[in-house]
Formats: structure tokens, C-alpha cells, sequence
């Protein structure tokens, strides 16, 4: 029986056929890796050198009896857990490793779902010590971290935030803290508290943490809590930090390790991770991660590690069956053209001169989910000087990646409708005479890619010429299935025949059928196929007795049908559409109007001499000059038609729902049986192992090829030695999907390798109290201030400078930035302003899209008023991004309307800025390149200057008698999409919060209403924006 390929077999298995380099997987095998096998050996002379003794990575002991013991013998592990098993609660956890938590007062022993070696290693190495983990992909990274939170949480007293969590992470640490609380019994455990502003005022949130207990926080919440003291973090246990690839030094989760490290030395902190290619990017990668998290440690567990290995193959191990599928000769006719597209399009990069470094520019990198981001992430800094033809073909790569995924997940007749509606897209506007088409598009493979996806559908046949020299052509339907469609009913018979003729022996195991796939589109094609295969709409030959085979045929001819019906409305859509467009240019050309007769053409005295003579240019070539596609006469769409006209079988057939209005629930409700289930399920990331734990297969389908996966059933197998699995493993030989697999596996492998060798090297990291360098000259001088001539003034100060911060400007790096400066930033709700550097000066903060949106809705205007109103010295601060150009011309190619609007269009960007100044001459423009610009220059700014009063800097703007904070009990983003109303100022906004319900009832209200709550002036903006046309100018 054929064996699925692990990691360290794939090179001598599937990848010779694609990859180009095989050669750079197989030096880095787990039977070779030089940190697992001889590793302290001594040399040929039989000497130890010192680099035999250097630390190479995880330290794994050659002898397993020299493991660290646990506390219990496996006797009486064996035993606990067969006590734990009877339990039904205890039914859906593993087999339990059981720990004595310390304490004064003897407590019941904490019951962990740890039953796999590497997994207990590794919960009592986070236990001893903080380190960064580094975990593969579908080793169970989740797992460990809530068996580490339940620890805690058992025990009690302890306060442990969780930073970096999604909604999804934190619903399934919830519901697994409070089942190992009930299987513990554990009288202490407080289980997950999720906290947000949606649900939480300020009072509550500090009830919360004077509780303790497991918090999930948003990361913008608790920094303003930390900064703020509601949340002390002197007085909190530890800190639990999830997905830790993404921390970088601007973020405002490095923003939070340091507050909480500057202020806490004796907490613990654990970084978690299970993707470990951003580590290998850059200068040292590793050391600077593990600067921003503040850890000295990393503890690095790939797949090829020795107790991850033995973990998972020295027990009883799934049972894989590959199932290579070829690829119909139109798939791999498409597949060709499109790398053909591919590789013409890197080539036009290479040739732009762009002076990047472009070693990585090949077609086997252009098949991975980020080349395209990565491109453009190079060319940020330098787009505004790169020309229309490489931004064009920088979007070409995702449009070409997109087509390579829908060629191999798409049907044949939904394919082509994609490709469709790409064309359509690259066409140029009606009218335009510009030329933007995409140069992949005049390739000869471009029309390979689309002649080919319409063959797949439909093709023409042609009768004998007529008499009359015409040829009687007409359509009939082709409605090629994907391959893998027929191999998966294969499988499924195959599955139905085994379950006849061999009953298994009874286990654990459901006879659920699992099949898992890449998105939620394939699994409706999937479910649509499974449930129709066995439809026939066209009677066959009845002589033969045998058995029709599974056909996608009715499914084919249903989607056919639809898809002839959308493109029948869709070429009606475009033809109206362009209608519409000429008409306003038509009226664009008479309003300009021409005093001189002869304006826009030669004089009458004068020939205008035309290539080809009048007759050729006046021919039916399109106005815009566009690539035009043959299209199909009507009479051949007709005939089309006729041939998958509705039958009886297909009228027989049940519509498919798509709105279950759930009246006559209770007829209908029942639960299903486990045993006859076929369940379609997508990769899902951590929450693919809930699926197994709860569903617990017999049989795994893999539609599609996913590492991670692979790993999940390797664990799931041999967390329970009871439940027996069957894996099929499905995928399309030499084709794109195998090699991106294989590739991913190669690239996570060779990323631990690296990891593994810097570890080794990697320099320790001593300052970790997370205080940034003072310089002693700035702290003497900031001690004793002796400048008294020029008006200035006398001072002795040892404190460091304070900024008062808005607390919605924590959605930026710049606090972080001006906290690592040595500031102390004090976050406040303000109505003025978002930063206040002195009592005299008031910035407000916008980045360049900001900037335009406020400018759009004029909210810009009535803020630059208000800070004239208050404070001596306002300044508006434009701040770009440090990745991008520093310049406004990236943001000015969108405004297409400029060609033909006249040049002092109110809309421009500079103008605006320029009617800004001409508006308010005392307000001061800063113009600022990135974060780090903007820090040293508010540095400059308050050099020799008063600090702020952060209660004053809160009143300025507020009525008599408001409160800042009673707006932080309200929903946020509804306030946010209130502000960018024409009308509404920080000052009406708390009145409109405090006497209207919601959004829609504020846009249903009248204009008298409006002046009640606003006044006069903003109530008729407010009514205008909300009951305007959208088809007015």
C-alpha cells in the first residue's frame, strides 16, 4: 500500500517531478540534521573541540532514560487516567499527565490533556522558565498553551493576560479552560475573561482585574490600562503572548511587553509561535525578536526534532494512502500558458531597472499566497518613481496566481466565468482612449488560457457547406469534470465496500467520513456533486444492465444554464453601462464649448490626410481600441440552449436552499447518526484539530494537499490509541497545487535549519528590564536648566517628559515610539486635539488617507478651528509611512477625473492643503516621513519647554458639567462613522450618543429633529448627507 510522504521523504518522493532544486530539502533530513545525531561527538583525533560542545539547537539527549523524570510512574499515569476515562465529561480529552501544583495548602493535582512526550516536555520547560516557542505547524501549539493557562488558573490568585488572540482563539480557550476545570474539580479556576470596550466600561474592567483570573485583551485596551494604572503591572503574574511573528518594534504588542516589563521584573512571559519563516527574514532575525519580546531563550520544536518524531512514530501510525490524480490535457494546456504569463511578467520586472535586489524573482517563489506582497512591499518606497506598465504588471502576478488556484478548484463552467469577468475588468472604460491593458493579455498564451477554459465547456460543430456558401455552425455542450471528482466517489465506494465486507473492530472511532478541503466554495461544490452524482439526465443506452457511474452531468448542465443566463444579463449590463458613460462625455465635449468655430478641427481650406484613406479609418475597429474576444452568434447560444434544456429527472430534483426560514423546524430536526456522516469541512488552521476531536473519524479524505494537516491526524492518532484512521491523500500530479506543498514543507524546513544554527551563534541578550539608553549629558542638562537669557526661564527638573495622548491614537506606533524615547506618555479622551506636548502646543495627527477623508467631509475644518480656539501654537501634523514614498503622488494617480476636470479642481489634495493654510495662517503644517521623524521632532518641540496638564488638556473643548470618559461606555466604531459625517463635531457628537439609539435612527431623523440636537446649520449638513441621491453629481 502506497505511503504518504512525511517531510523527510518528499524530496526522493513527489518533488523530483516539480521542484527545480531538490537537492536544498534533502541536505536538511532528520536523519542527517547536525542537531540531532552526534552532536558533542568528538572529532576524527578523538579530541572535543569547542565547537562540539556549542549549543547547535534543542538540546535533546541521546538516551531517552536521561529525560528529566516526571512526577508519577507510569504505573500510576496508566492508572489515573483509567479512573479519568470512566468519567464521561472526560471522554473528548487525552490521556491526562497529572502535576502536584506547589502551594501552602494541599490542593487536588491538576489534570492536563498532555499525552504525548514532546508535549509534556515542552509544558515543563514553559514551566521553569520564560522562553520564545517555536512549534511547527499542526504539533498542537493551542493545545500546550491552554494546558499552561490551566495551570494557572487552578491554582488560583494569579492574574494572566493573553496578548494576540483572535475572537476564534479566544472562544476555543474558553470552552477548553471551563472543561478542564470541571474534569479537575478545581474549586480556584476562574476560567477566560474576554475584554473589550463593546461590553466594558472603564469601572467594570477595573472591578475585573481586582478579581483576577485569565483575561483576553484587546492590545489598543490594555496598553491605555497600563499607561493609565487600571491595570497595575506590578500586579500582574505573567504575560502570554500568541502569534509572536507578527511583533515587531512598532507594534503595539512590543509596545506593551515593555511597559509591562519596565514596571514587572518578576513576572513570567512566554512567547508562542508556530510560523517560522518571519524569523529567517533580515539581519539576525532571531536576536531581534527576541529583543522585542524581552526573552532570552529560544526553544525551537520542529517536526524532525527526536521527541517530536518518536512522539508521533513510535506508536501505532495513521494509516495514509496517496492518490496521485492526472490533469485532463485541457488543465495542463491552461496551467502552462498561465506560468508562461507568469514568467513573461517577472521578466518585464526584472527589465524595469528598479535597483531592488530581485534574486527571489523566480516563477517557482511566484507560486506562493505572498509573492505579490512581498513584491510590492519592495516597491513601496520607490512607487511613486516606478512607471504605470510595472504597477500594472505587479497586479498581473495576483490575477495570474488567482486564475492558477481557480483552474484547480473551480468547475469548468465557473472557471470560465471567472476568466470572464476578468476580461471584462482589464477592458478599458467606455470612451477612453488610453491604453491600460495588461500586456499578459496580447500574449499568444492568453489565448490559449481562454480558448482552452471555452473548449472545456462548449465547443462548435460544423455541417457540410450549403449550397449557399454559408456554414451551418452550432454549439453542443463538452462539461468536462474535474478529475478528482470521480477519484473521491471511487473512495467513497471503496470506503462503503470495506465497511461491508471487513467490519472493523469496534473502537473509539466514529464511521464518520471527514473531507477536508481548501475553502468554503469547494465544499459547496463538493456537497453539490456528492449529492447528485448519482442523477442522470439523459437516459443512456438501456440494452447494458450495468450500473451507470457517478456523473456531475446534471450538475454540469444546471450550471451551464446559469452561467448562459448571467452572461445574457451581463453583456446587457455593459452595453448599458457604456451608453451611459458616452452620454456624459458626449455632454462633457458641448459644455467646453468652442468661440472658434474650427476648434478641435483642421479649418475647411485644410486636408487632413488619414492612414489608409477615410474608408479604412471609419472601419468597425473599437473606439478604445480594446482587445476584443470572439463572441457567439445567438443562433449558436440558441442551439446551446436546446441541448440542456430542463428534463424530467432535473425537474424531479430538489432546489438547492439557500434561506431556511426554520418554520417547521421541530418536523424536520433530528440528529444525525455519527456512523453513516460524510462531513465537508476547510482547513481551518488550530481549529482543524477541534474538528477531529469532535467529529473522530474513521476516514480522512484530503481533497487538496495541506502539511499542517497532515501532522494534525499524525497527533490526533497518536494522542488515542484507541481510534483507528485512514487518511487518503489526494492531489494533482505535476501540477502547480504539489509543488506549492512541496515548497511550503522545503521552506518551513529550512527555516528551523537557520533558526537552529543562529540559535547556536546568537549573542545574549542582557539588557531585558526593558528601560531604553539614557544619555547622561540630556539627563544633567534636563536636571539644571540655566538658560535665563531670551525670556527663558530658571528650572531644576529630574522628572523625563510627559505627552498626553488621545486614547484612539493608540491605534498608531507613535506613543510606542515617544514611550521609547523616554516620554512618559499619559493617555487621556480628548476633545481637542490628539497630542498635547506643552501648554501651549496642540497637534492633530493625520496619515495621508486620513488626511483626504477629512478633508472630504470637511471634519478637518472644524478641527483646526477648534485648536485655534484653545491653544497658542496649533500645528497639523502629515505623517507617511516609513515603508512608502514620501511624496503625495501615489495618492493623486486614483483621481482619474483630473484629465478632464479643470485645474483648480476643490478636490485636489494640494489645493485643499493650500486653501487649509490661506483659512488658518497661525496653523503650522509639519510634514513628517515616517513615525521615527515625528518622534524626534516632538522631541525638538518640547526641548526647553513647560510640560502639559494632562487635566487641563482633558477640559479644553468640553461643556460645563460633561465628563470625557462617559463616552468610553458606548460602542466606538459607531462614534468613528458618526465623526466622518459632514456636521458633526466633537462637540455634538456626545449629545447625538446620549439621545439617539443607533446609526440608523440619527439617518432617519428630520431635519427639525436634527436642529434640536445640533443646532441649525450642522442639523441641515447632517439631513443633506444622509438623504442624498446616489445617482446625483
Amino acid at each position: 500500500m502506497p505511503h504518504h510522504p512525511s517531510e523527510e521523504e518528499a524530496p526522493e518522493g513527489i518533488y523530483e517531478k516539480v521542484a527545480k532544486n531538490p537537492s536544498s530539502v534533502t541536505e536538511t533530513t532528520a536523519s542527517d540534521h547536525e542537531g540531532h545525531h552526534n552532536e558533542h561527538a568528538p572529532d576524527a583525533s578523538g579530541k572535543a573541540s569547542a565547537q562540539d560542545f556549542q549549543s547547535k539547537g534543542p538540546q535533546i539527549p541521546m538516551n531517552m532514560d536521561d529525560l528529566p523524570p516526571k512526577e508519577g510512574s507510569k504505573e500510576e499515569l496508566r492508572a489515573r487516567a483509567a479512573e479519568l476515562n470512566k468519567d464521561e465529561i472526560f471522554r473528548r480529552t487525552l490521556s491526562p499527565s497529572i502535576i502536584q501544583m506547589p502551594g501552602e495548602i494541599e490542593k487536588s493535582p491538576v489534570k492536563l490533556s498532555l499525552p504525548l512526550e514532546y508535549q509534556q516536555d515542552l509544558f515543563h520547560e514553559l514551566k521553569s522558565e520564560d522562553e520564545l516557542v517555536l512549534l511547527a505547524r499542526g504539533l498542537g501549539l493551542l493545545r500546550v498553551v491552554i494546558n499552561l493557562l490551566h495551570s494557572y488558573d487552578a491554582a488560583g490568585n494569579n492574574l494572566i493576560v493573553i496578548v494576540g488572540a483572535d475572537d476564534r482563539e479566544n472562544g476555543w480557550i474558553g470552552e477548553a479552560l471551563a472543561e478542564h476545570a470541571a474534569v479537575s474539580r478545581s474549586p480556584m479556576a476562574r476560567g477566560l475573561s474576554q475584554v473589550n470596550t463593546d461590553a466594558m466600561s472603564v469601572g467594570t474592567r477595573e472591578k475585573l482585574y481586582s478579581q483576577g483570573g485569565i483575561f483576553s485583551i484587546t492590545s489598543r485596551i490594555l496598553v491605555v490600562d497600563l499607561l493609565s494604572k487600571l491595570l497595575n503591572p506590578e500586579t500582574v503574574t505573567g504575560l502570554v503572548v500568541l502569534h509572536s511573528e507578527r511583533i515587531v518594534a512598532t507594534s503595539i504588542e512590543a509596545f506593551i511587553i515593555r511597559i509591562y516589563r519596565q514596571m514587572n521584573k518578576a513576572g513570567f512571559l512566554k512567547a508562542f509561535s508556530d510560523n517560522p519563516e518571519p524569523f529567517t527574514t533580515g539581519f539576525a532575525p532571531l536576536a531581534s525578536m527576541m529583543r522585542n519580546l524581552f526573552l532570552r531563550k529560544p526553544s525551537l520544536w520542529p517536526r524532525f526534532h527526536v521527541t517530536v518524531a518518536k512522539s508521533l512514530e513510535g506508536r501505532k501510525k495513521a494509516e495514509v494512502i496517496e492518490l496521485e490524480v492526472s490533469m485532463t490535457d485541457g488543465m495542463k494546456d491552461i496551467q502552462n500558458a498561465v506560468l508562461e504569463c507568469v514568467e513573461v511578467s517577472i521578466g518585464e520586472l526584472r527589465k524595469a531597472d528598479t535597483g531592488l535586489e530581485m534574486d527571489d524573482w523566480t516563477l517557482d517563489s511566484a507560486l506562493h499566497r505572498n509573492f505579490d506582497v512581498i513584491i510590492r512591499r519592495q516597491l513601496d518606497p520607490i512607487w511613486h518613481r516606478v512607471s504605470y506598465r510595472t504597477r500594472q504588471i505587479v497586479n498581473d502576478l495576483t490575477v495570474l496566481r488567482s486564475i492558477l488556484h481557480a483552474l484547480l478548484t473551480y468547475d469548468a463552467v465557473s472557471f470560465n466565468q471567472y476568466l470572464d469577468t476578468i476580461l471584462a475588468y482589464h477592458q478599458p472604460p467606455p470612451g477612453s482612449t488610453r491604453q491600460n491593458q495588461s500586456p499578459w493579455l496580447f500574449l499568444d498564451a492568453a489565448n490559449t488560457i481562454f480558448e482552452t477554459a471555452k473548449r472545456r465547456v462548449y465547443s462548435g460543430k460544423r455541417a457540410e457547406r450549403a449550397a449557399s456558401d454559408a456554414f451551418s455552425d452550432s454549439l453542443r455542450p463538452v462539461l468536462e469534470e474535474q478529475p478528482k471528482w470521480s477519484l473521491l466517489a471511487e473512495v467513497l465506494e471503496e470506503i462503503e465496500r470495506d465497511n461491508y465486507l471487513n467490519p472493523t473492530p469496534r473502537d473509539d472511532s466514529n464511521g464518520t467520513i471527514l473531507v477536508m478541503c481548501s475553502d468554503q466554495g469547494t465544499c459547496r461544490q463538493l456537497r453539490e456533486y456528492l449529492q447528485n452524482m448519482h442523477v442522470h439526465p439523459v437516459e443512456e443506452s438501456q440494452a447494458t444492465d450495468e450500473e451507470p457511474k457517478p456523473s456531475a452531468m446534471f450538475m454540469m448542465r444546471r450550471k451551464l444554464r446559469k452561467y448562459l443566463d448571467w452572461k445574457k444579463d451581463f453583456a446587457r449590463v455593459s452595453a448599458s453601462l457604456f451608453a451611459e458613460n458616452q452620454k456624459v462625455l458626449d455632454g462633457f465635449t458641448d459644455q467646453r464649448g468652442n468661440t472658434n468655430g474650427y476648434r478641435g478641427k483642421g479649418p475647411p481650406n485644410k486636408r487632413r490626410r488619414v492612414r489608409g484613406g477615410a474608408a479604412a479609418a471609419g472601419a468597425g475597429r473599437p473606439v478604445n481600441s480594446s482587445l476584443q474576444m470572439a463572441e457567439d452568434k445567438e443562433s449558436q447560444v440558441a442551439s446551446l440552449m436546446a441541448d440542456i434544456q430542463v428534463t424530467d429527472t432535473d425537474a424531479a430534483q430538489k432546489d438547492e436552499v439557500v434561506v431556511d426560514s426554520l418554520d417547521d423546524m421541530e418536523d424536520y430536526f433530528e440528529l444525525y447518526e455519527m456512523n453513516d456522516l460524510v462531513v465537508i469541512h476547510p482547513y481551518d488552521g488550530d481549529m482543524d484539530e477541534h474538528v477531529l476531536e469532535e467529529v473522530r473519524p474513521r476516514y480522512v479524505i484530503m481533497y487538496e494537499p495541506d502539511a499542517a494537516f497532515i501532522r494534525r491526524v499524525e497527533v490526533y492518532r497518536s494522542s488515542h490509541g484507541d481510534r483507528n484512521v485512514r487518511v487518503y491523500f489526494m492531489y494533482y500530479g505535476g501540477s502547480v497545487e504539489e509543488q506549492r506543498y512541496l515548497s511550503a514543507v522545503r521552506k518551513e524546513k529550512d527555516a528551523f535549519t537557520r533558526l537552529i544554527k543562529e540559535k547556536g551563534n546568537m549573542a545574549v541578550t542582557l539588557t531585558l528590564d526593558g528601560a531604553a539608553p539614557t544619555d547622561p549629558q540630556e539627563q544633567f542638562l534636563r536636571t539644571v536648566n540655566t538658560r535665563i537669557a531670551g525670556g527663558g526661564r530658571l528650572a531644576a527638573t529630574a522628572e523625563p517628559p510627559r505627552v498626553v495622548v488621545d486614547v484612539r491614537e493608540f491605534r498608531s506606533s507613535l506613543p510606542s515610539l515617544l514611550h521609547g524615547r523616554s516620554m512618559i506618555v499619559i493617555p487621556c479622551m480628548l476633545t481637542v486635539g490628539d497630542y498635547v506636548l506643552t501648554p501651549t502646543i496642540c497637534i492633530e495627527r493625520k496619515s495621508i488617507r486620513d488626511l483626504i477623508s477629512s478633508f472630504k467631509n470637511g471634519r478637518l475644518f472644524n478641527q483646526a478651528e477648534t485648536m485655534l480656539q484653545h491653544y497658542k501654537h496649533p500645528m497639523l501634523l502629515i505623517e507617511f509611512d516609513q515603508n512608502k514614498s514620501f511624496t503625495l503622488d501615489p495618492f493623486a494617480e486614483h483621481s482619474f477625473e483630473k484629465s478632464i476636470k479643470s485645474a483648480d479642481d476643490s478636490r485636489d489634495l494640494q489645493s485643499k492643503i493650500v486653501l487649509l493654510t490661506l483659512a488658518f495662517p497661525r496653523l503650522k503644517i509639519i510634514w513628517s516621513s515616517s513615525p521615527y521623524q515625528t518622534a524626534e521632532i516632538f522631541a525638538e518641540l518640547k526641548n526647553k519647554q513647560e510640560e502639559p496638564d494632562p487635566i487641563k488638556a482633558v477640559q479644553v473643548g468640553l461643556g460645563i458639567g460633561e465628563d470625557p470618559y462617559e463616552q468610553q461606555s458606548f460602542n466606538t466604531t459607531p462614534q468613528d462613522m458618526l465623526r466622518a459625517v459632514p456636521g458633526v463635531t466633537g462637540k455634538n457628537l456626545m449629545r447625538l450618543v446620549l439621545e439617539v439609539g443607533d446609526l440608523r435612527e440619527v439617518s432617519n431623523l428630520g431635519e427639525r429633529e436634527l436642529d434640536e440636537y445640533v443646532g441649525k446649520e450642522a442639523g441641515r449638513q447632517i439631513y443633506r448627507f444622509f438623504n442624498r441621491s446616489v445617482f446625483d453629481e
